[in-house]
């Protein structure tokens, strides 16, 4: 399998048509994007997956399926929303709640930093994280992110604690 770039136990790379039933199981579950707005439709699926490699193609750095090497499975997504510019991106992870705990989140956003870093062309990457999701703000302050407050995002209808990161 082809993958754009790797961590110890993870493989990362563009998400496929043939990934949207193992994208179900994150991006469809409502527990796992319970705090990330709720969960997208199976029918919206096939357009998560389009934006995301037409990011890959425009940019160079996207959002990743996120693939077990020791099983061959997408376990979840990590990588990057970008907005405006490829200067500024977001950090995004999701993980289907059988592989919660395991320390795959902190793995994968670090890895994808270090891949965005290693593009050349991001200069700042934030994140955002409600603030009841301790897991996930847990994840950004191991991996070097600085708080910067809290902010009301209109994607997920509520305020969450706010991280920036700085290469």
């Amino acid at each position: 399998m082809d993958f754009l770039f790797t961590s110890e136990r993870l493989g990362f790379r563009l998400l496929t048509i043939e990934d949207i039933e193992a994208c179900e199981q994150f991006w469809g579950n409502e527990e796992v994007m319970k705090y990330c707005g709720g969960s997208t439709s199976s029918a919206l699926l096939p357009q998560v997956v389009d934006f995301y490699q037409q990011c890959q193609a425009d940019f160079g750095l996207s959002v990743y399926g996120v693939i077990d090497l020791a099983n061959n499975t997408v376990i979840g997504a990590a990588g990057f929303n970008i907005e405006d510019s490829i200067e500024e991106v977001e950090l995004i992870f999701h993980f289907t709640k059988n592989n919660w705990n395991k320390g795959y989140a902190t793995e994968a956003a670090s890895a994808c930093m270090m891949f965005a870093k290693e593009q050349g062309s991001v200069q700042k990457v934030i994140a955002s994280a409600s603030i009841e999701n301790k897991a996930s703000l847990d994840v950004l302050g191991k991996i070097g992110f600085q708080y910067m407050g809290i902010k009301y995002f209109e994607d997920t209808d509520q305020e969450e604690a706010y991280f920036g990161f700085v290469f």
